[in-house]
C-alpha cells in the first residue's frame, strides 16, 4: 500500500512509514477498510484545492467495509515527510457510530465538525481543526496519509484529544484499518 514511490524518493520504503500511528505494533490489524477521495486517487496528487494555496478545505473522504461490532470511526491524517522529529498532524477526529461513511469537503472544520457528527482532536498546531497541506518550498512532495481505524467503543475524552491520546484510545480496540495517501509539494 505504501511501496509506491514519488519524485525525489530514495530507493526501497520510504522510512516515514515506521513513524504513522497506521505502522504502531500495537494496531496489527486486519487491513480490511477500504478509503478513497473522489478528489485525488491513492499515491496521487491532492489538488491545490485542498491545499494552503487554494480554498483550504479538507479532502471529502469514503470508507467502506467497517467490520460488525465497531462502535466509532477515528481518523487520523498525517504528513510523514515533514521535517520534524514526528509526523506532522494535519486532522484528528473521532465519528460515531462505526460504519462505512463519507465525509464531504471541508467537514474536518470547527464550522462542519458538528454537522458531520465528529469530535475534532488537536492537529500538530493545537487547533481543532484541520490544517491544509502547505510543505516548506524545497522540501519536495509530501505524503499526506488519511488512515481510518474501526474501533470497539466509543473513546471518551474531557477535551479535544491529541495524537497520544487518540493512539491510546485505539490500542486494545481497533478492529480493522485502512488509508489512502494523497501527494502535494509546493514548487515556490
Amino acid at each position: 500500500m505504501f511501496e509506491k514511490s514519488h519524485a525525489g524518493s530514495h530507493e526501497g520504503p520510504r522510512p516515514w512509514l515506521r513513524k504513522l500511528i497506521y505502522s504502531d505494533a500495537a494496531l496489527d490489524v486486519p487491513e480490511i477498510v477500504r478509503v478513497e477521495s473522489v478528489a485525488f486517487e491513492d499515491g496521487e496528487p491532492i489538488p491545490a484545492l485542498f491545499a494552503a494555496d487554494g480554498e483550504r478545505d479538507s479532502p471529502p473522504l469514503r470508507w467502506r467495509g467497517v467490520p460488525d461490532g465497531a462502535a466509532a470511526i477515528v481518523l487520523v491524517v498525517e504528513d510523514a515527510d515533514s521535517p520534524t522529529p514526528a509526523p506532522f498532524v494535519h486532522a484528528l477526529a473521532v465519528k460515531t457510530p462505526g460504519t462505512d461513511d463519507d465525509l464531504i469537503p471541508g467537514a474536518l472544520t470547527r464550522e462542519a465538525a458538528a454537522t458531520e457528527g465528529l469530535l475534532l482532536g488537536l492537529n500538530s498546531l493545537g487547533e481543532a481543526s484541520w490544517t491544509p497541506p502547505d510543505p516548506p518550498p524545497g522540501t519536495g512532495p509530501h505524503r499526506y496519509v488519511f488512515q481510518v481505524f474501526a474501533i470497539d467503543r466509543r473513546p471518551e475524552f474531557a477535551a479535544a484529544p491529541d495524537r497520544r491520546e487518540i493512539l491510546g484510545a485505539l490500542r486494545d480496540h481497533a478492529l480493522a484499518k485502512g488509508c489512502v495517501s494523497g501527494i502535494y509539494e509546493r514548487v515556490a
